[in-house]
């Protein structure tokens, strides 16, 4: 991951959001978690400076969409407990794969903020869209 590539997903994130009519903050995270970019739209909510990034870094060290991880975060699921301080568990984030090398394992994730999380995943998968055709 570099921030040449991780400005162009940050950008196609706040393309789809246009398009949905919403304002987002949008973070890309590499393979550790460690933020790479991040983009705030003009009046986007106030939370999404954390809630964007976590969902990356959550996608990361999950390796899963944090949609998937919200329903087996609930009471009951077998991820119950597991959202905190540095886990967020709801739509939005998206892990990033990489197939090169010694087989497929994630070097990065999108995080985003601002909208339901129907509308999050939806930016989150605009930006991972670039990921996978660069």
């Amino acid at each position: 991951m570099d921030l040449e590539l991780a400005l162009r997903m940050c950008e196609a994130a706040l393309k789809q959001a246009a398009r949905e009519g919403t304002l987002i903050s949008v973070a890309v995270v590499d393979g550790g978690g460690h933020l790479v970019a991040f983009q705030r739209m003009d009046g986007a909510e106030l939370a999404g400076g954390v809630l964007a990034p976590g969902k990356a870094y959550t996608s990361v060290a999950k390796r899963r969409s944090t949609a998937e991880l919200a329903e087996l975060a609930r009471p009951g699921g077998e991820l119950y407990g597991l959202a905190g301080d540095r886990f967020v568990c709801f739509g939005g984030g998206v892990p990033l794969w990489s197939d090169h090398g010694e087989g497929r394992h994630v070097v990065g994730g999108v995080g985003v903020s601002g909208g339901t999380p129907a509308q999050d995943a939806a930016c989150a998968e605009a930006a991972a869209l670039v990921w996978r055709t660069r």
